[in-house]
């Protein structure tokens, strides 16, 4: 029995669904454990690019279950969206998908609520993505929140009425400029909630227990970085979720003693998405070089990412927070061209040069500290060892090493599962 886990360690968009997708292979289940459909996992294989934002990123292959958890929040119409578009791939859902009953559903109302908040921020908005997602899980620590399994409930319908009109109000309230036509939005909610019917609801922390007892391997799949987690990311600045791991034992119900690998997945530099601060953040040539090479716009939203430089203080701080035991680098290749990198190895703060991530990293307060190496100029996308990649990258990956004291065991040199680097 072996219970893994997978993260991000940036402030999302590392590359986790590549990876989940690379280690399949090795485990009986893929079990999703927080956020919502803005995060959107890439995987591409075969010449072929897929973008899942709900469902966890093993349901290409076979031999495994792929399991929605509790901590998950779910948009029914996106969903089916998802699963149509995935019927192509002649696909067995009905028995490679499960989804817990205790995940809880994104109402329309919870998209308009999330639209009108932020046009009523103005100037302070937080770059939500206006999924609805932050208001779903206000209404689940509020404990107003509809379910999967409240699906299952003759009453359902009376329950959604209650909790619409509630929102209907709080959306007068906030008294801002938005248009929408609740009874189409809701026509098109029903019937993708007919459509979720149709898959099978569980007890998931039941099903998960019974697996472990059974000596089932488990991967436990998170979204979005450990820098956006509500508690330890930079707040308000963040995601509603959990996303380090404690969030896989809460959005699982697995117990912290069962976890045994946690796998930490960061960019060989730093992107971000949406408002916040992001101390190493190029302005200059460096920042678009990296966003057009890297191809760096959302899988989901078609944002464009912000980026700059490796930032080795927010890195370490992720993996502290996370008790990672082994590291993947991803994007090695689109570093390929610079004649000089940095990396952010401390921190002016006010004054102060300090090594650990402080409470406020706004740039009135935080000049990065940087360590110079030299670039490589091949084209790593090709390479299929370790031995084989340039003098100043394996440089550049033992030295990060050095910092973290965590071993990088994979190094990927491009999109496809196949430019997979292990060490």
């Amino acid at each position: 029995m072996t219970v893994d886990l997978l993260l991000g360690l940036q402030w999302g968009d590392e590359g986790k669904g590549k990876i989940v997708d690379v280690l399949t292979s090795k485990y009986d289940i893929i079990a999703r454990f927080q956020g919502g459909p803005n995060a959107g996992h890439t995987l591409e294989f075969d010449g072929i690019k897929h973008v899942l934002r709900t469902i966890p990123s093993g349901i290409f292959h076979s031999n495994n279950i792929n399991i929605i958890g509790n901590g998950v929040v779910i948009d029914p119409v996106v969903f089916k969206s998802e699963i149509d578009g995935l019927a192509k791939f002649n696909l067995d859902l009905k028995s490679k998908l499960i989804i817990s009953r205790k995940a809880h559903l994104i109402l329309p109302t919870h998209r308009l609520l999330d639209a009108a908040s932020e046009a009523a921020k103005g100037k302070a908005k937080i770059g939500s993505t206006l999924k609805g997602i932050g208001p779903t899980y206000m209404d689940k620590t509020g404990r107003n929140g509809l379910r999967v399994g409240d699906i299952e409930l003759a009453d359902f319908k009376e329950r959604y009425r209650a909790l619409a009109d509630k929102h209907e109000a709080m959306i007068a309230f906030y008294d801002v400029a938005i248009q929408y036509n609740l009874p189409e939005l809701e026509k098109e909610f029903f019937e993708a909630i007919a459509d979720l019917q149709k898959l099978n609801f569980i007890d998931s922390e039941e099903y998960l227990a019974q697996a472990q007892k059974a000596g089932k391997s488990i991967l436990c799949e998170g979204a979005q970085g450990s820098l956006l987690d509500v508690d330890f990311g930079t707040y308000p600045f963040v995601t509603s979720s959990n996303t380090t791991a404690a969030g896989a034992c809460t959005g699982l119900g697995i117990a912290p003693n069962k976890i045994k690998e946690v796998y930490g997945i960061f960019k060989a530099y730093t992107t971000r998405v949406g408002s916040g601060p992001f101390p190493t953040e190029d302005f200059e040539e460096a920042g678009d070089v990296m966003a057009k090479v890297g191809n760096e716009f959302g899988s989901v939203t078609g944002r464009k990412r912000r980026c700059g430089w490796l930032d080795l203080v927010a890195l370490k701080y992720a993996i502290q927070i996370n008790g990672v035991t082994q590291l993947m680098m991803m994007k090695g290749d689109v570093l390929s061209g610079f004649d000089t990198l940095k990396v952010a190895t401390a921190y002016n703060y006010k004054g102060e040069v300090i090594h650990h991530l402080p409470y406020n990293i706004e740039e009135e307060n935080v000049t990065p500290i940087y360590t110079e190496f030299k670039g490589w100029q091949a084209d790593l996308t090709g390479m299929t060892t370790y031995d084989a990649l340039p003098k100043e990258l394996k440089e550049y990956i033992e030295f990060i090493e050095k910092e973290v004291e965590v071993p990088i065991k994979i190094v990927s040199v491009g999109p496809d599962r196949k430019q997979t680097i292990t060490r």
